[in-house]
């Protein structure tokens, strides 16, 4: 497993994650919030973003944690493996809501030079209507997954350490 993506609801953990099998399997960690916002909360534009994933996804090694479904068709291809956390709502919510009091008005490692954390309504809003908007997306892009792809489905983090010891072993026997 030399490439993993790691997506899913805002609030699902997959920043946590990502960092954690990186870690554990010696790979570049790549957050594409980190990525994608400037300082001051500035976003590039369409085409200077699309450019840019396209360059992180051509690197030979990653984990590689945001949802960005734009940018599926540039990264999803190179995935050896994707793992979706596919959390209920109101745990990713809650996930949110506890991130933002622990880190309000301070950066976050995961987003470099966006800013401090805040809370914004609207991005509550898109984590609860996430289900019904990116899930079907994200069920057909995996249907759509070529067989040397792994594709690992969490509905609960009590599910995360089998797949951690699952991704190790197959680095191992690699």
């Amino acid at each position: 497993m030399q490439r993993i993506l790691v997506i899913g609801s805002p609030g699902a953990g997959k920043s946590t994650l990502a960092s954690r099998l990186a870690g554990r399997l010696n790979l570049p960690l790549i957050h594409l919030d980190r990525e994608y916002f400037g300082p001051g909360w500035t976003m590039p534009s369409k085409e200077q973003w699309r450019e840019r994933v396209k360059a992180l996804a051509a690197r030979p090694a990653w984990v590689m944690d945001g949802n960005y479904a734009s940018t599926f068709d540039l990264r999803v291809p190179r995935a050896t493996a994707v793992i979706w956390l596919d959390l209920p709502r109101w745990q990713c919510s809650l996930s949110v809501l506890w991130r933002v009091a622990r880190n309000y008005g301070r950066p976050r490692p995961d987003l470099g030079t966006a800013g401090p954390e805040r809370f914004d309504w609207s991005f509550m809003r898109w984590i609860w209507s996430y289900p019904q908007k990116m899930r079907p997306k994200t069920i057909r892009m995996l249907e759509r997954l070529r067989p040397d792809q792994g594709v690992y489905v969490l509905r609960s983090r009590s599910d995360i350490p089998a797949v951690e010891a699952a991704l190790s072993t197959l680095k191992e026997a690699a």
